[in-house]
């Protein structure tokens, strides 16, 4: 074999190209020059003797012979990943950087004091934090640890219920001096609701508490909980929101409309090689122990 096709940064650089369709946009992913990208694509399309893509008015397109080839990089990425996992679950170092990823509200709203006491506990230990409502792949590193509000399903996955977080009713106390406040569903229907966009979590959630509620009855409809809430404060409408995190904020006032409310789960997930690691266990027990006070 060549030593080129040995080469496993070359088919990286092909595989970022095929997924992002341009040198420019897999050079931001590899954190590479453009340059550099193309070099390495035309060494790999040297080394194999084939074109790997055309040029079109958007970018790069997969030849046919690029096409066949996909199924073949992708078990050696999957590999690789393998690879570095084993190889960072042997570290018994109790140093080094933990990947935390949870959605943005939670990022914003719960994280910051709970990360701030591990920081304080163990100074060694290098926390990134990367707020997204997407799930982060766990098998691919793009995470150590996930903060979810459901229970993860994919294999090689490890996951623990940590706590369920209390939910409730919530206005600006400036709407709610101008259109009065509800007492009852019902009386809630006749009010300014906000809801989610496409995700239609409210919606089953709503249907569930035998509340028949539409997309279009939401008058103002946003999927980031950040700015979700923020609508909320602002007097857009009534909406949803932890108690924690609602209850705190002099700005809003919880309704009583005489229902139970369902409660949020809350889960942490790693990947089952990972997880032993000593400085990934030490963060995992450190968020469980801060999450869990909530």
């Amino acid at each position: 074999m060549p030593a080129k096709l040995r080469d496993w940064s070359l088919v990286q650089s092909f595989l970022a190209v095929a997924d992002t369709g341009s040198l420019s946009a897999a050079a931001r992913v590899l954190g590479c020059s453009q340059p550099t990208l193309g070099r390495q694509v035309q060494a790999l399309e040297n080394a194999l003797g084939v074109e790997l893509f055309t040029r079109h008015a958007r970018g790069l397109a997969l030849s046919d012979a690029g096409a066949g080839l996909i199924p073949m990089a992708r078990q050696m990425q999957e590999a690789m990943q393998a690879l570095a996992l084993t190889a960072a679950g042997q570290s018994t170092r109790l140093e080094g950087t933990v990947r935390i990823t949870a959605s943005v509200f939670a990022s914003h709203h719960l994280l910051p004091p709970i990360l701030a006491g591990i920081r304080e506990a163990e100074p060694a230990i290098q926390l990134e934090l990367l707020p997204s409502d997407t799930s982060e792949n766990l098998l691919f590193r793009e995470a150590d640890i996930a903060l979810r509000m459901y229970r993860p399903t994919q294999l090689d996955l490890v996951a623990r219920h940590i706590t369920d977080l209390e939910l409730g009713v919530f206005a600006a106390r400036r709407y709610l001096d101008r259109r009065g406040r509800p007492a009852t569903p019902e009386d809630l229907l006749a009010h300014d609701l906000i809801g989610y966009d496409r995700n239609d979590l409210i919606l089953r959630t709503m249907a569930t508490m035998g509340w028949s509620v539409r997309r279009e009855d939401f008058v103002m409809r946003c999927d980031n909980q950040a700015t979700y809430w923020e609508l909320l404060r602002a007097g857009c409408g009534i909406g949803f929101s932890q108690l924690g995190v609602a209850r705190a904020d002099p700005e809003v006032e919880q309704l009583d409309l005489g229902v139970p409310m369902p409660v949020l789960p809350v889960w942490l997930t790693a990947h089952q090689a990972m997880r032993q690691t000593p400085r990934l266990r030490r963060v995992w027990d450190l968020l469980a122990e801060g999450l869990s006070r909530l």
